[in-house]
């Protein structure tokens, strides 16, 4: 089994949770990308959030809310779940099914952020076709609404 350190991309665009929606959404769209980690400063670097383009479709799009002026930590999910470079990828492909997530930050001992983990770098990257089914399968599943 591959560790979490071999699938994932390093270094991922960050954002810091004083920056304004309108930056997110911006990095989103020129990275082709659809959420961002947030960082309490680009020193430290550590993971205080996480910002997707459902957050801002639903926060502030259909709240009808100013994206310039609105802050990153206004929107984002704090309580992010992670996984750590060394893991097995079994454990973050299981911690994604379980929580529905398309994409899994990985983070260091000291809650750095040192890349991220998307269902497109299993498809790419595991070598695993069925696992990445089963993995998209879980994470679509309806959630009893």
């Amino acid at each position: 089994m591959k560790k979490c350190n071999e699938i994932m991309t390093k270094n991922p665009v960050y954002c810091l949770p004083n920056d304004s929606v309108a930056k997110a959404a911006e990095l989103m769209k020129s990275r082709n990308i659809g959420s961002i980690p947030v960082v309490d400063n680009e020193q430290t670097g550590k993971l205080v959030g996480i910002v997707t383009d459902r957050d801002l479709a639903l926060k502030i799009i259909a709240e009808g809310r100013d994206a310039k002026s609105t802050k990153v930590e206004t929107v984002m999910t704090h309580k992010v779940v992670t996984c750590h470079a060394d893991d097995d990828l079994q454990k973050a492909l299981d911690a994604m099914a379980e929580h529905q997530l398309r994409r899994i930050p990985v983070v260091d001992n000291d809650n750095r952020i040192v890349g991220i983990i998307a269902q497109a770098d299993v498809a790419t990257r595991a070598g695993q076709p069925e696992k990445t089914a089963e993995m998209v399968k879980e994470v679509s599943q309806a959630n009893g609404m």
